[in-house]
Protein backbone atom coordinates (compact mmCIF):
# COMPACT_ATOMS: atom_id res chain seq x y z
CA UNK A 1 0.00 0.00 0.00
CA UNK A 2 1.16 3.70 -1.08
CA UNK A 3 1.47 6.24 1.07
CA UNK A 4 -1.24 8.01 -0.62
CA UNK A 5 -3.56 4.88 -0.63
CA UNK A 6 -2.69 4.72 2.79
CA UNK A 7 -3.38 8.50 3.76
CA UNK A 8 -7.00 8.09 1.62
CA UNK A 9 -8.01 5.20 4.06
CA UNK A 10 -7.49 6.93 7.34
CA UNK A 11 -8.67 10.22 6.03
CA UNK A 12 -5.56 12.25 6.76
CA UNK A 13 -4.06 13.93 3.90
CA UNK A 14 0.17 13.91 3.83
CA UNK A 15 2.21 16.52 2.51
CA UNK A 16 4.33 15.96 -0.72
CA UNK A 17 7.59 16.31 -0.23
CA UNK A 18 10.69 15.78 -2.81
CA UNK A 19 10.23 15.13 -5.99
CA UNK A 20 6.70 14.17 -5.22
CA UNK A 21 6.29 17.95 -4.58
CA UNK A 22 8.28 19.00 -7.72
CA UNK A 23 11.12 19.59 -6.14
CA UNK A 24 13.76 19.52 -9.18
CA UNK A 25 16.95 20.94 -7.21
CA UNK A 26 19.98 19.07 -7.69
CA UNK A 27 21.72 18.06 -4.30
CA UNK A 28 24.43 15.05 -4.13
CA UNK A 29 22.65 11.57 -4.08
CA UNK A 30 25.38 9.90 -2.07
CA UNK A 31 25.73 11.94 0.93
CA UNK A 32 25.96 9.62 3.73
CA UNK A 33 28.86 7.61 1.82
CA UNK A 34 31.09 10.49 0.94
CA UNK A 35 30.53 10.93 4.91
CA UNK A 36 31.43 7.88 5.69
CA UNK A 37 34.42 7.98 3.16
CA UNK A 38 35.50 11.67 4.12
CA UNK A 39 35.73 9.97 8.05
CA UNK A 40 37.71 7.18 6.86
CA UNK A 41 40.86 9.01 4.84
CA UNK A 42 40.51 11.82 7.48
CA UNK A 43 41.42 9.41 10.02
CA UNK A 44 44.04 7.94 8.03
CA UNK A 45 45.79 11.10 7.37
CA UNK A 46 45.77 12.26 11.26
CA UNK A 47 47.33 8.46 12.43
CA UNK A 48 50.13 8.85 9.49
CA UNK A 49 50.71 12.64 9.85
CA UNK A 50 53.71 11.88 12.75
CA UNK A 51 55.47 9.72 10.26
CA UNK A 52 55.61 11.52 6.52
CA UNK A 53 56.04 15.17 8.88
CA UNK A 54 58.98 16.78 9.53
CA UNK A 55 59.51 17.94 13.37
CA UNK A 56 58.93 21.50 13.13
CA UNK A 57 55.59 21.09 10.97
CA UNK A 58 54.50 18.33 13.22
CA UNK A 59 54.91 20.68 16.24
CA UNK A 60 52.66 22.88 14.06
CA UNK A 61 50.35 20.56 13.74
CA UNK A 62 49.77 19.31 17.43
CA UNK A 63 49.57 23.44 18.27
CA UNK A 64 46.55 23.22 15.38
CA UNK A 65 44.93 20.63 17.92
CA UNK A 66 45.81 21.88 20.92
CA UNK A 67 44.18 25.46 19.77
CA UNK A 68 41.16 23.90 18.21
CA UNK A 69 40.24 21.97 21.89
CA UNK A 70 40.30 25.30 23.58
CA UNK A 71 37.90 27.19 20.60
CA UNK A 72 35.78 24.29 20.72
CA UNK A 73 35.02 25.44 24.19
CA UNK A 74 35.21 29.35 23.38
CA UNK A 75 32.80 28.48 20.96
CA UNK A 76 30.14 27.37 23.39
CA UNK A 77 30.09 30.73 24.69
CA UNK A 78 30.35 32.92 21.73
CA UNK A 79 28.99 30.57 19.16
CA UNK A 80 25.57 28.67 21.07
CA UNK A 81 25.72 31.17 24.10
CA UNK A 82 25.57 34.70 22.05
CA UNK A 83 28.17 35.95 24.67
CA UNK A 84 31.48 37.56 24.49
CA UNK A 85 34.37 36.79 26.33
CA UNK A 86 37.82 38.29 26.53
CA UNK A 87 38.97 36.18 29.36
CA UNK A 88 39.59 32.68 27.81
CA UNK A 89 43.22 33.17 27.37
CA UNK A 90 43.79 33.56 31.04
CA UNK A 91 41.74 29.94 31.51
CA UNK A 92 44.42 28.92 28.81
CA UNK A 93 47.06 29.91 30.99
CA UNK A 94 45.51 29.06 34.12
CA UNK A 95 45.70 25.17 32.57
CA UNK A 96 49.35 25.17 31.52
CA UNK A 97 50.90 26.53 35.06
CA UNK A 98 48.55 23.77 36.77
CA UNK A 99 50.44 21.29 34.44
CA UNK A 100 53.70 22.78 34.60
CA UNK A 101 53.88 23.37 38.70
CA UNK A 102 52.55 19.57 38.84
CA UNK A 103 55.20 18.00 36.70
CA UNK A 104 58.29 20.37 37.14
CA UNK A 105 57.51 21.61 41.03
CA UNK A 106 55.94 18.26 42.48
CA UNK A 107 57.77 15.78 40.11
CA UNK A 108 53.76 14.27 39.35
CA UNK A 109 53.17 12.36 36.46
CA UNK A 110 51.80 14.30 33.66
CA UNK A 111 48.66 12.24 32.90
CA UNK A 112 47.28 13.43 36.17
CA UNK A 113 47.62 16.99 35.19
CA UNK A 114 45.23 16.98 31.94
CA UNK A 115 42.00 16.34 34.80
CA UNK A 116 43.69 18.61 37.61
CA UNK A 117 44.00 21.01 35.04
CA UNK A 118 40.40 20.73 33.81
CA UNK A 119 39.36 20.97 37.49
CA UNK A 120 40.64 23.98 38.77
CA UNK A 121 39.77 25.94 35.78
CA UNK A 122 35.97 24.73 35.65
CA UNK A 123 36.01 25.80 39.00
CA UNK A 124 37.04 29.51 38.00
CA UNK A 125 35.07 29.12 35.10
CA UNK A 126 32.08 28.69 37.32
CA UNK A 127 33.01 31.64 39.46
CA UNK A 128 34.04 33.85 36.65
CA UNK A 129 31.02 32.97 35.41
CA UNK A 130 28.72 33.85 37.89
CA UNK A 131 28.32 37.88 36.58
CA UNK A 132 26.20 35.62 33.76
CA UNK A 133 22.97 35.58 36.15
CA UNK A 134 23.05 39.53 35.87
CA UNK A 135 25.19 40.85 33.14
CA UNK A 136 25.03 40.18 29.54
CA UNK A 137 26.95 40.85 26.29
CA UNK A 138 29.69 43.80 26.80
CA UNK A 139 29.17 43.71 30.51
CA UNK A 140 30.00 40.10 30.80
CA UNK A 141 32.93 40.96 28.27
CA UNK A 142 34.29 43.67 30.38
CA UNK A 143 34.63 41.35 33.17
CA UNK A 144 36.11 38.55 31.40
CA UNK A 145 38.32 41.25 29.94
CA UNK A 146 39.26 42.05 33.98
CA UNK A 147 40.40 38.57 34.31
CA UNK A 148 43.12 38.67 31.35
CA UNK A 149 44.81 41.09 31.95
CA UNK A 150 45.41 40.57 36.20
CA UNK A 151 46.71 36.76 35.57
CA UNK A 152 50.22 37.89 33.87
CA UNK A 153 51.19 39.96 36.77
CA UNK A 154 49.71 37.68 39.34
CA UNK A 155 52.03 34.36 38.00
CA UNK A 156 55.12 36.96 37.41
CA UNK A 157 54.61 37.99 41.68
CA UNK A 158 55.42 34.41 42.95
CA UNK A 159 58.60 33.39 40.85
CA UNK A 160 59.37 30.54 43.41
CA UNK A 161 56.62 28.51 41.98
CA UNK A 162 55.67 29.70 38.83
CA UNK A 163 59.45 30.90 37.90
CA UNK A 164 58.19 34.54 37.74
CA UNK A 165 58.82 36.71 34.60
CA UNK A 166 61.60 34.20 33.18
CA UNK A 167 59.10 31.49 32.78
CA UNK A 168 60.17 27.77 34.01
CA UNK A 169 60.62 24.96 31.25
CA UNK A 170 58.69 21.80 32.03
CA UNK A 171 59.49 17.88 30.98
CA UNK A 172 57.79 16.79 27.87
CA UNK A 173 55.96 13.75 27.65
CA UNK A 174 58.01 10.49 26.14
CA UNK A 175 56.78 7.63 24.53
CA UNK A 176 58.61 3.88 24.41
CA UNK A 177 59.14 3.41 20.59
CA UNK A 178 58.08 6.68 19.39
CA UNK A 179 59.86 10.01 18.84
CA UNK A 180 58.67 12.41 21.54
CA UNK A 181 56.85 15.03 19.09
CA UNK A 182 54.98 11.54 17.70
CA UNK A 183 54.15 10.57 20.59
CA UNK A 184 52.63 14.23 22.11
CA UNK A 185 50.69 14.16 18.54
CA UNK A 186 49.33 11.37 19.34
CA UNK A 187 48.12 12.13 23.00
CA UNK A 188 47.09 15.26 21.62
CA UNK A 189 44.98 13.95 19.04
CA UNK A 190 43.14 11.22 21.51
CA UNK A 191 42.56 14.60 23.64
CA UNK A 192 41.10 16.20 21.07
CA UNK A 193 38.72 13.72 19.41
CA UNK A 194 37.28 13.13 23.27
CA UNK A 195 36.90 16.40 23.22
CA UNK A 196 35.12 16.76 19.79
CA UNK A 197 32.76 13.81 21.14
CA UNK A 198 32.56 15.66 24.36
CA UNK A 199 31.05 19.03 22.95
CA UNK A 200 28.91 16.74 20.61
CA UNK A 201 26.88 14.99 22.91
CA UNK A 202 26.51 18.52 25.14
CA UNK A 203 25.56 20.99 22.51
CA UNK A 204 23.01 18.11 21.42
CA UNK A 205 21.96 18.04 25.32
CA UNK A 206 18.95 18.92 27.06
CA UNK A 207 21.38 22.21 28.62
CA UNK A 208 22.84 22.12 24.87
CA UNK A 209 19.15 22.99 23.31
CA UNK A 210 18.45 25.74 26.00
CA UNK A 211 21.73 27.62 25.55
CA UNK A 212 20.35 28.01 21.46
CA UNK A 213 16.50 29.12 22.82
CA UNK A 214 18.11 31.46 25.30
CA UNK A 215 20.44 32.88 22.00
CA UNK A 216 17.74 32.80 19.97
CA UNK A 217 14.89 34.22 22.01
CA UNK A 218 15.79 35.35 25.71
CA UNK A 219 11.86 36.16 26.56
CA UNK A 220 10.28 33.19 25.10
CA UNK A 221 13.26 31.09 26.89
CA UNK A 222 12.00 32.48 30.28
CA UNK A 223 8.59 32.27 29.53
CA UNK A 224 8.65 28.44 29.03
CA UNK A 225 10.96 28.24 32.40
CA UNK A 226 14.57 28.11 31.65
CA UNK A 227 16.50 29.39 33.57
CA UNK A 228 18.98 32.01 31.42
CA UNK A 229 21.83 32.83 34.08
CA UNK A 230 22.05 29.19 35.36
CA UNK A 231 22.34 27.35 32.02
CA UNK A 232 24.93 30.52 31.04
CA UNK A 233 26.95 29.92 34.37
CA UNK A 234 27.59 26.05 33.47
CA UNK A 235 28.32 26.51 29.97
CA UNK A 236 30.89 29.91 30.88
CA UNK A 237 32.52 26.41 33.54
CA UNK A 238 32.71 24.15 30.59
CA UNK A 239 34.22 26.17 28.05
CA UNK A 240 36.81 27.58 30.78
CA UNK A 241 37.53 23.79 31.41
CA UNK A 242 37.95 23.25 27.74
CA UNK A 243 40.43 26.11 27.43
CA UNK A 244 42.25 25.04 30.84
CA UNK A 245 43.09 21.35 28.74
CA UNK A 246 44.00 23.21 26.44
CA UNK A 247 46.75 24.62 28.27
CA UNK A 248 48.02 21.51 29.71
CA UNK A 249 48.37 20.29 26.86
CA UNK A 250 50.18 23.57 25.27
CA UNK A 251 52.60 22.70 28.22
CA UNK A 252 53.43 19.09 27.32
CA UNK A 253 53.68 20.09 23.68
CA UNK A 254 55.93 23.30 24.05
CA UNK A 255 57.97 22.35 27.53
CA UNK A 256 57.97 26.21 28.80
CA UNK A 257 55.43 27.98 29.99
CA UNK A 258 56.00 31.96 30.83
CA UNK A 259 53.61 35.07 31.76
CA UNK A 260 54.00 36.64 29.09
CA UNK A 261 52.56 33.77 26.49
CA UNK A 262 49.41 34.40 28.38
CA UNK A 263 48.45 37.72 28.00
CA UNK A 264 44.85 39.59 26.53
CA UNK A 265 46.32 38.90 23.18
CA UNK A 266 45.67 35.64 23.43
CA UNK A 267 42.74 36.17 24.26
CA UNK A 268 41.45 38.41 21.52
CA UNK A 269 43.14 35.88 19.16
CA UNK A 270 41.33 32.79 20.08
CA UNK A 271 37.61 34.95 19.89
CA UNK A 272 39.03 35.81 16.24
CA UNK A 273 40.17 32.11 15.71
CA UNK A 274 36.34 31.74 16.61
CA UNK A 275 34.55 33.89 14.52
CA UNK A 276 37.04 33.49 11.52
CA UNK A 277 36.16 29.87 11.43
CA UNK A 278 32.84 29.92 11.87
CA UNK A 279 30.31 30.21 14.68
CA UNK A 280 28.12 27.40 16.46
CA UNK A 281 29.57 25.03 13.47
CA UNK A 282 31.30 21.45 13.53
CA UNK A 283 34.36 22.42 11.69
CA UNK A 284 34.55 26.10 13.10
CA UNK A 285 37.06 25.33 15.51
CA UNK A 286 39.56 23.41 14.12
CA UNK A 287 39.40 26.19 10.83
CA UNK A 288 39.72 28.89 13.41
CA UNK A 289 42.82 26.74 14.92
CA UNK A 290 44.27 26.24 11.96
CA UNK A 291 43.91 30.36 10.93
CA UNK A 292 45.13 30.92 14.51
CA UNK A 293 48.48 28.37 14.00
CA UNK A 294 49.55 29.33 10.39
CA UNK A 295 48.51 33.27 9.91
CA UNK A 296 51.02 34.35 12.33
CA UNK A 297 53.87 31.84 11.10
CA UNK A 298 53.43 32.78 7.81
CA UNK A 299 53.36 36.78 8.73
CA UNK A 300 56.80 36.36 10.45
CA UNK A 301 58.12 34.40 7.18
CA UNK A 302 56.95 37.63 4.49
CA UNK A 303 57.64 40.99 7.20
CA UNK A 304 59.24 39.73 10.54
CA UNK A 305 59.11 43.25 11.47
CA UNK A 306 55.59 43.04 11.54
CA UNK A 307 53.54 40.23 11.74
CA UNK A 308 50.66 41.69 13.79
CA UNK A 309 49.75 44.09 10.72
CA UNK A 310 49.64 41.21 8.18
CA UNK A 311 47.84 39.06 10.61
CA UNK A 312 45.34 42.07 10.79
CA UNK A 313 44.93 42.45 7.41
CA UNK A 314 44.11 38.88 6.47
CA UNK A 315 41.67 37.90 9.63
CA UNK A 316 39.62 41.34 8.29
CA UNK A 317 40.01 40.06 4.30
CA UNK A 318 38.74 36.36 5.39
CA UNK A 319 35.67 38.52 7.61
CA UNK A 320 34.81 40.46 4.82
CA UNK A 321 34.81 37.39 2.21
CA UNK A 322 32.96 34.94 4.39
CA UNK A 323 30.97 36.71 6.80
CA UNK A 324 29.66 33.63 8.45
CA UNK A 325 33.42 32.73 8.79
CA UNK A 326 35.66 29.44 7.00
CA UNK A 327 32.60 26.81 8.05
CA UNK A 328 30.15 28.89 6.05
CA UNK A 329 32.47 29.55 3.20
CA UNK A 330 33.14 26.40 2.90
CA UNK A 331 29.13 25.20 3.02
CA UNK A 332 28.36 27.45 0.03
CA UNK A 333 31.25 25.92 -1.82
CA UNK A 334 29.87 22.48 -1.23
CA UNK A 335 26.40 23.79 -2.11
CA UNK A 336 27.73 25.55 -5.75
CA UNK A 337 29.65 22.43 -6.35
CA UNK A 338 25.96 20.36 -6.16
CA UNK A 339 24.12 22.74 -8.22
CA UNK A 340 26.04 21.47 -10.75
CA UNK A 341 25.35 17.90 -10.10
CA UNK A 342 22.39 16.35 -12.49
CA UNK A 343 19.50 16.39 -10.71
CA UNK A 344 18.79 13.07 -8.21
CA UNK A 345 17.05 12.51 -5.02
CA UNK A 346 17.91 13.35 -1.51
CA UNK A 347 20.12 10.67 0.16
Amino acid sequence: MTGVQGAALTGHRRPAVGLAAGDRRPTWPWRRAALAVAIVVTGVAAVGLPFVLPPYRLFQVTLVLVYAVALLGLDLVVGHSGQISLGHGAFFGVGAYVAAVMIGRLGLPYPVTLPAAALVTYGLGWAAGLPALRLRGLYLAVVTFSVAVVLPPLLKRFPEVTGGAMGMPVATPRGAGLDDDQWIYFLVLATAAVAVAGIRNLTRSRGGRALTAIRQHPAAAEVLGMRAGSHLTRAFAWSAMYAGAAGALYTWTTGFVAPDTFTLSLSITLLAGAVIGGLATPAGPLLGALVVTAVPAAARELNPAAPGLVSGLLIVVVIYVAPTGLAGLLRRAAAAVAARLPAGRRA
